[in-house]
């Protein structure tokens, strides 16, 4: 099971800790890989060198000099993770290039596009007992580091190990009528994303986290849930099918 973990859920010490515990549960039933971004850090140490944040289309403008601070932000966030997870190792993708990418557009700078993924390392670790945690920075066709998108980024790792794919999120998961609780989609086909897409009652933020599920689905994961990453006992139930969206081909 790879598991997405980031943005708000990370806010709160208290939180990330009781998410780490859940994790630590759910690879008591299976192997689980944790993928993690952190904007929420990577702003914060931004903002402390006077560097202004940019996005287009939703991603990260990052100079070299970004760059530099991402990847320390996020190599010390994977090393926090792993300490709260117990058995795991915090990684990035320059760790044996166990994420490889390449330039996805220059007007975005240092940002990738995952164009491979080390699957021997993560089972290697896994079948050692270690939980790999990876930081969404992969290295790039010059050996530099490049900033990856973390959905994209634990989907292309889903889609190498063959294995399903959570993402936690701060919503509970796709709705035909939000707010409506009774209108969570429990599963979804790709036909009924794209037909929701169409019709509007997916919409706003919702819309790159289904692309990103659609894309897990494309890279060879069997699934992608959408769920809450807010909430104790989600994780555990959203790995059984019971919570959030799952998305199926």
């Amino acid at each position: 099971m790879i598991v997405k973990y980031g943005g708000n859920a990370m806010k709160s010490l208290d939180l990330r800790r009781a998410v780490a515990r859940e994790l630590a549960a759910l690879r008591g039933e299976t192997p689980v890989v944790v993928v993690h971004g952190g904007g929420p850090v990577i702003e914060r140490e931004l903002a402390a060198r006077g560097l202004e944040s940019e996005f287009v289309g939703g991603l990260r403008v990052t100079t070299p000099q970004a760059m530099d601070v991402v990847e320390m932000a996020l190599g010390q966030l994977g090393k926090q993770l792993a300490q709260d997870l117990g058995a795991a190792v915090g990684l990035t993708g320059r760790d044996c290039a166990l994420l490889r990418a390449e330039v996805l557009d220059p007007r975005l700078g240092r940002v990738g596009r995952v164009t491979g993924v080390n699957a021997g390392l993560l089972r290697t670790l896994l079948g050692a007992g270690l939980t790999p945690v990876v930081g969404c920075v992969a290295v790039g066709e010059d050996g530099e580091a490049l900033n990856v998108n973390a959905d994209t980024a634990a989907g292309a790792v889903a889609g190498a190990l063959g294995e399903g794919v959570v993402f936690l999120t701060d919503v509970d998961g796709v709705y035909r009528a939000y707010p409506d609780p009774g209108s969570r989609a429990t599963q979804l086909t790709r036909t009924e994303v794209e037909e929701g897409t169409g019709a509007g009652w997916i919409a706003g933020g919702m819309i790159p986290k289904v692309r990103a599920a659609l894309d897990a689905l494309d890279r060879g994961a069997p699934f992608a849930t959408i769920a809450s990453g807010m909430t104790a006992g989600v994780l555990a139930q959203a790995a059984r099918g019971e919570a959030g969206t799952r998305i199926v081909p």
